[in-house]
């Protein structure tokens, strides 16, 4: 897979997402925490948009009665029937051994700057090129 510039930091403020096509892939780009984390815009299930579900969080393993709720901002849920992914990792919350969704790299890199290059007045006359240094 290729490289490709999705905007600034600036344009993808934390708990927010942003859905592109890239190299012919339906590709969601989220701001975890001020982590970056792509997945495919596909669930396993029934091929839903599964980038437009609803983020949340879930319930923790405990004790009977007792409910602890995390994650908050790093559970995806599929929009038409619920099934639940782990944005960091791709895998569903019910069989994550077998049940994922294909995650793909991403990184912050800094803007290079670019070397500047020394230029000339350059001027025709009388059908000469003429460099004026």
């Amino acid at each position: 897979m290729g490289r490709h510039v999705i905007g600034n930091v600036g344009d993808l403020p934390q708990g927010s997402r942003v859905v592109m096509t890239l190299e012919n892939r339906s590709i969601g780009i989220f701001n975890v925490g001020g982590n970056y984390y792509a997945l495919k815009n596909t669930c396993p299930h029934q091929a839903a948009p599964l980038c437009a579900g609803p983020i949340k969080g879930t319930t923790l393993p405990s004790a009977p009665g007792e409910y602890k709720y995390a994650r908050e901002g790093e559970i995806i849920r599929c929009p038409w029937h619920g099934w639940e992914f782990d944005l960091t990792t791709g895998k569903s919350l019910f069989d994550p051994h077998k049940c994922l969704v294909k995650t793909y790299e991403v990184a912050v890199e800094e803007e290079q700057e670019l070397p500047s290059v020394e230029t000339y007045q350059v001027q025709v006359e009388a059908n000469k090129v003429v460099v004026y240094i």
